[in-house]
């Protein structure tokens, strides 16, 4: 049974202590997996999570506590080891005095679902197997599979002080993928992005807008294209990148290098830091006069949408980047604090963020996406004089700065003299963050935008994988590093 939302809110006010702030947030989730891989049901994989972690403040010290239990004992013992906590970081904060407050939450909010996807594990496996038969339409397809994960999560934030949030979320995402292989060579041909990149919040109805019915024969005659296809040429050319594939170009070296954690030099360890220092904010050109970039959990069916973070702060739509020069980071109200001593001028979003009920929240990005412009994909091909198409994310490398980068794909199409010519395979480019986007000559219009994501954004230590949103447009670029594989 899911948790009493009121209960919980009386009886963690009544057992808080007298500290300068004390919140908890409870988080249950339940999901399921269903999968058809090679014509064969798999396992169904179900599972309940609840717990709570609570925080306190206490002068310039943080606690952090975390239970399972959430009856009054658990509660309070929960919220004694926070305590302590916070008690025994004081004088070694890197504040050096008062902590950053933190916000009251306030709001409700609840994923757009317009029909509950309410599928039997028969049905659900019905619509797997329709696909999964249709990908083995080839004695060349050696590999195939397809799945449907589900999510519903409760999320309450609630603090000593009367703050209370309260967000009810379902997330639903499709997957498909086919490999095939044949004298030696193999190909991958993935549905809605490799790695789950279809996911938005919504029921029945995600399914029906992605097309994933029939995805299975078609994702498996691409994969058969592609193994007849020549092998991607090597040099400087023009690219144009779809939106599941925008989406990996965003996350990786627009979403991470923005985030003030890695921009203070507190994120390092794990997963870099930044090439951005603070003194670019509101003067450094990130990208063309094009390029506009949004901070939007606004965005009804984005996967990361939300009323506030997990700190409390209430979300709103905030330029990242406008008409090509950098605005403000991803930073929530720890690291803005820290931030503003050097830049008083400096300001954040709402995106802090934890992964689970036992993680505490850190700087994240949440949706992050690229504003339509004008231009159709057949203006772009058009504006084209030798260059490639690319779809679907297969590879990606970038430096601990989040500046140097080499991405690679799983599909490829030559453009010459303004049109699309044979396909090509095992497309790759490179390039430098600083410099990439400043080749931005052409953006989609709204018809080209795609809104698509991630489940798994890994960050910190312990590492914590969340759930992030991306919607683009498709885009071209002018003198991009365009290399093959290796032979």
């Amino acid at each position: 049974m899911p948790f009493d939302t009121n209960s919980l809110s009386v009886r963690f006010r009544r057992l808080a202590p007298a500290v300068d702030y004390c919140s908890l947030r409870v988080v249950e989730e339940v999901a399921e997996m269903t999968s058809v891989r090679q014509n064969v049901a798999e396992p169904t994989r179900s599972s309940i999570d609840r717990g709570a972690m609570v925080t306190v403040l206490d002068g310039d010290g943080i606690g952090y506590a975390a239970s399972s239990d959430l009856s009054d004992a658990g509660l309070s013992a929960a919220i004694a080891r926070a305590r302590d906590w916070a008690r025994a970081s004081r004088g070694r904060s890197v504040f050096g005095g008062q902590a950053a407050g933190l916000p009251q939450p306030s709001g409700r909010y609840a994923s757009p679902t317009v029909r509950p996807l309410a599928l039997t594990k028969a049905q659900r496996i019905d619509l797997l197997m329709a696909e999964s038969q249709g990908a083995k339409c080839d004695e060349h397809i050696v590999d195939w599979a397809a799945s449907l994960w589900t999510v519903q999560s409760t999320q309450l934030l609630v603090t000593a002080d009367g703050g209370e949030a309260l967000h009810r979320f379902d997330f639903t995402i499709p997957a498909l993928h086919a490999t095939a292989h044949a004298d030696g060579l193999t190909q991958t041909r993935s549905w809605g992005g490799r790695y789950n990149g279809y996911c938005q919040q919504g029921g029945a109805e995600v399914i029906e807008r992605s097309g994933f019915v029939g995805s299975g024969h078609r994702t498996a005659e691409d994969a058969l294209q592609l193994l007849a296809a020549p092998n991607c040429p090597s040099g400087t050319m023009d690219l144009v990148l779809m939106p599941d594939q925008m989406m990996l170009q965003i996350h990786e070296s627009i979403g991470h290098p923005l985030e003030l954690d890695r921009i203070l030099g507190d994120e390092r360890n794990y997963a870099g830091t930044s090439f951005v220092t603070l003194d670019m904010f509101g003067s450094y050109r990130y990208g063309s006069e094009l390029l506009n970039v949004t901070y939007d959990p606004t965005v009804a069916d984005e996967f990361a949408s939300f009323a506030c973070d997990d700190e409390g702060t209430a979300a709103r739509r905030e330029y990242l980047i406008r008409d090509g020069v950098l605005v403000r980071p991803l930073g929530g109200t720890s690291s803005l604090a820290r931030a503003r001593g050097q830049r008083h001028d400096l300001e954040g979003v709402a995106t802090t963020r934890a992964c689970a009920w036992n993680r505490p929240p850190i700087d994240r990005m949440s949706n992050l996406n690229v504003e339509p412009g004008d231009a159709t994909v057949e203006q772009m091909i058009a504006a084209t004089e030798l260059g490639v198409l690319m779809k679907t994310n297969c590879s990606w490398s970038i430096d601990d700065s989040r500046n140097k980068f080499q991405f690679g794909c799983e599909w490829g199409q030559m453009i010459r003299n303004g049109k699309l010519a044979e396909v090509v395979r095992n497309p790759n480019y490179r390039g430098i963050s600083a410099t990439f986007w400043r080749s931005l000559a052409m953006v989609g219009n709204g018809a080209t935008v795609e809104v698509m994501g991630t489940p798994y954004c890994g960050k910190g230590e312990p590492n914590q994988a969340i759930r992030v949103g991306h919607a683009s447009p498709a885009c071209r670029f002018t003198g991009v590093d365009v290399f093959g594989a290796a032979k």
